[in-house]
């Protein structure tokens, strides 16, 4: 498997640089570069391209700008001296943030971040039972299945729970990251809350108890989660 990739930079040592680098990963193929976002836009206008490497601030189309143009996104790898824009960037489902000058290490982490990222688009059937990727706090965030211990909803965002680390929040819907997890080991029980079955520890009164002492209720349109959960 090679990602297919474009930079676009105004800045001519950049290129460069983002050039060597990715010549050191066999997995990459570098389609194309730009100095200038115009001509950089009218070529992902009219190619299938895996991942773009793309600078925030240029004088004639910003790149935030010119990601929000395109109708089909690529991974985003935004690269930029401005530490600033992180915020922009990450609303846009940037899969990263590299800040220049950029230093290899990190370029790195950003590329195995890519492949994981692209294995779990084009198999999710494979992922799903192991990991789960959210945004939270303007980065792409993998998260071991086993390690949740319930989820709750706060309106638009929701906070993923763990028995032993802190909670993490991202934007998306208890029905959508229901979805994204295993249907036989996660169960929605209140209009707030979905828990892992194997992270309960009893069941009272219309109350679960979880490996971390949490108590949470079990409204009636969700009490046949408890008898499934007595059968495991």
């Amino acid at each position: 498997m090679k990602l297919r990739c474009v930079a676009i930079d105004d800045e001519p040592l950049a290129l460069v640089l983002i050039r060597d680098y990715v010549s050191k990963f066999p997995e990459l193929e570098l389609v194309q570069t730009f100095d200038d976002g115009v001509s950089g836009a009218e070529f992902l206008r009219n190619a299938q391209i895996d991942l773009l490497f793309i600078d925030i601030n240029m004088p004639d189309i910003t790149g935030l700008d010119l990601v929000k143009s395109l109708k089909e996104k690529p991974m985003i790898i935004f690269t930029t001296a401005y530490k600033k824009f992180a915020f922009e960037g990450f609303e846009l489902d940037a899969l990263d943030y590299l800040l220049k000058p950029i230093d290899f290490n990190r370029f790195s982490k950003a590329i195995s971040k890519a492949f994981e990222y692209y294995s779990y688009k084009t198999n999710p059937e494979n992922f799903v039972e192991e990991n789960l990727f959210v945004y939270s706090e303007y980065r792409l965030v993998k998260i071991p299945v086993a390690d949740i211990e319930y989820i709750e909803s706060l309106d638009d965002y929701i906070k993923i729970h763990f028995t032993n680390a802190k909670p993490i929040l991202t934007l998306m819907t208890l029905k959508k990251v229901l979805d994204k997890l295993p249907g036989d080991k996660f169960k929605r029980i209140h209009r707030s809350y979905i828990v892992a079955l194997s992270k309960i520890k009893s069941v009272l009164n219309r109350k679960i108890q979880l490996a971390s002492m949490k108590e949470l209720p079990v409204s009636d349109s969700y009490a046949a989660v408890i008898d499934e959960w007595k059968k495991k």
